[in-house]
């Protein structure tokens, strides 16, 4: 199981809302912490992946818990 640092709450938002706000809290975060990202818009099952993969971010763990998606985001560069 994941201990995530921070927790973003972004139900009810969608595309692009979610990666826009994990960006901004990315930013206040420290190297090698753990941002759970809380989400019920599918898009975020390829948008956070490739969002990570284009900031140079971690993607951990992509969970499905009924409708709602747990993302595991480490800060990998300041």
């Amino acid at each position: 199981m994941i201990q995530p640092d921070l927790t973003l709450d972004t139900l009810g938002l969608f595309c692009p809302m979610p990666i826009i706000l994990t960006s901004k809290k990315m930013k206040q975060m420290q190297v090698g912490q753990v941002l759970e990202v809380l989400s019920d818009d599918e898009g975020i099952k390829k948008d956070m992946p490739a969002w990570c993969k284009s900031s140079g971010n971690e993607c951990l763990d992509l969970l499905q818990e009924g409708k709602v998606f747990k993302v595991y985001v480490r800060k990998a560069k300041g």
